[in-house]
C-alpha cells in the first residue's frame, strides 16, 4: 500500500496538557511518528513524501482569519511579558459571535478549544505538511491508486474550520474529503477513533455532499462532551448527513463491529465512490485513554470490514496513544484491509 509522510511532522513537540485540573506531560508525542511509521512498513507500505499543494486545499476548509491565528500566533505570544514558551488559553467567549480582540491572548481562547492543543515554534510547519500528507492521499485516490495511508500527525478530527482542540489544528481527513469534492467524486469520511471526530462533523454538519459517520465512546462522560451524541444528524441541507454512534465504555470487539456495521450500511446507502477513515487506533484495549477495549486481532476485523465496502479509500491517522502495542495495531488494520 502506498503511504505518505513528510519528516517536518516531527516540529510539533508539545509539552503541556492540563487533565483533571492537573498539568501533565502532552499524549501526542513525536515518538508516535516512530511506532506509526514501523507498524505500516510492517505491514508492507511504500512511504513518499507528500507534494506541496499550498494553502489552496486547506483554506478550501478552514478559515482565513483562523490560519492567520495559526502562522502567527506563536511569535506574537512571545512579546507578552512573562508569557509560556506555549501558545495555551486560559479565556474563551461564551459563543463564536462574540467580538474578535486584538489581544493574542483573546485570540487563543477564540481559536483554540481546550488546553490540549498548545501551539509552539514548530506547530505550524507539521501541521500544514500533516495536512498536505492528506491532501497527497486524496490524489493518489483521484489518480486511481485504490487505497493509501496517511500518517498524519499531529492529527486533526477535533479541529473545526475555525478552531484547535484535542491536540489537532487543521482538519486532515475533512480536508482530504474536500478534495474529492473538488475532483467530482462523493467521498464518505468513517471515524473510528474512540473520540467523536467532532471537528469534521461541525465542518460538513450543514451539508450533503459529504457523508459523517463516526463510532466513538459515549460523550455523556467522555472527550469531546458536548458533541458526538445520536441526535446530532446534521442540520439544513445536511439533514441526514450526519450519524453518531456512541458506544458505552469498555465495548469489546464483537459490539464494536457489530456497530460498524451499521456505519458501514449508512456509507453504502449515501452512494459513496470514495471513502476516508479517520483511523483512530485509541479504540484499543490498553491505550492510555481507556475509552474502548478494542484488541489488536480487533483491528485486523475492522480493517477488513472497511475493505469489504471494494471503494477508494484513504486511511487517516488520528490518535492512538504511546503504548507497547500502537504499531503493532496500525499493522493489523492494514494487514486485515489488504487480505479482505
Amino acid at each position: 500500500m502506498k503511504a505518505i509522510f513528510d519528516e517536518r511532522q516531527w516540529a510539533h513537540d508539545p509539552k503541556h496538557f492540563m487533565a483533571n485540573g492537573v498539568v501533565l506531560p502532552n499524549p501526542e508525542q513525536p515518538e508516535r511518528i516512530e511506532r506509526l511509521h514501523a507498524g505500516a512498513l510492517a505491514a508492507g507500505c511504500t512511504f513518499e513524501t507528500p507534494k506541496d499543494a499550498g494553502l489552496g486545499p486547506i483554506a478550501a476548509v478552514h478559515s482565513p482569519e483562523y490560519l492567520t491565528f495559526l502562522q502567527t500566533i506563536h511569535k506574537r505570544w512571545q512579546f507578552i511579558d512573562g508569557a509560556g514558551q506555549e501558545v495555551i488559553p486560559n479565556i474563551h467567549p461564551s459563543n463564536r459571535t462574540d467580538s474578535y480582540p486584538k489581544s493574542a491572548v483573546g485570540q487563543a481562547g477564540f481559536h483554540q478549544a481546550d488546553s490540549a492543543c498548545p501551539i509552539a515554534a514548530g506547530t505550524w510547519e507539521s501541521a500544514y505538511w500533516s495536512a498536505q500528507s492528506a491532501i497527497t492521499g486524496a490524489d493518489a485516490l483521484i489518480d486511481g491508486t485504490r487505497s493509501a495511508y496517511v500518517l498524519s500527525r499531529p492529527p486533526g478530527h477535533h479541529a473545526f474550520g475555525d478552531q484547535a482542540g484535542g491536540f489537532c489544528f487543521l482538519n486532515n481527513a475533512a480536508i482530504a474529503a474536500q478534495r474529492l469534492v473538488d475532483h467530482g467524486l462523493t467521498p464518505a469520511i468513517l471515524d473510528v477513533d474512540v473520540h467523536h471526530g467532532n471537528g469534521t462533523q461541525g465542518i460538513f454538519y450543514h451539508r450533503d455532499d459529504v457523508l459523517t459517520v463516526s463510532t466513538h465512546a459515549d460523550p455523556e462522560r467522555f472527550y469531546p462532551f458536548f458533541w458526538g451524541h445520536g441526535h446530532e444528524r446534521g442540520a439544513g441541507a445536511g439533514l441526514g448527513y450526519n450519524l453518531n454512534l456512541p458506544l458505552p465504555r469498555g465495548t469489546n470487539d464483537a459490539d464494536f463491529l457489530t456497530t460498524l456495521d451499521t456505519a458501514l450500511s449508512r456509507v453504502r446507502a449515501f452512494g459513496a465512490d470514495v471513502v476516508v477513515i479517520a483511523l483512530g487506533l485509541d479504540a484499543y484495549i490498553d491505550d492510555p485513554f481507556k475509552g474502548l477495549a478494542v484488541t489488536t486481532e480487533g483491528f485486523a476485523r475492522i480493517g477488513a470490514a472497511v475493505a469489504r465496502l471494494n471503494l477508494p479509500t484513504v486511511l487517516v491517522q488520528e490518535g492512538g496513544y504511546l503504548c507497547d502495542e500502537l504499531g503493532y495495531n496500525l499493522t493489523s488494520v492494514l494487514n486485515g484491509f489488504q487480505g479482505a
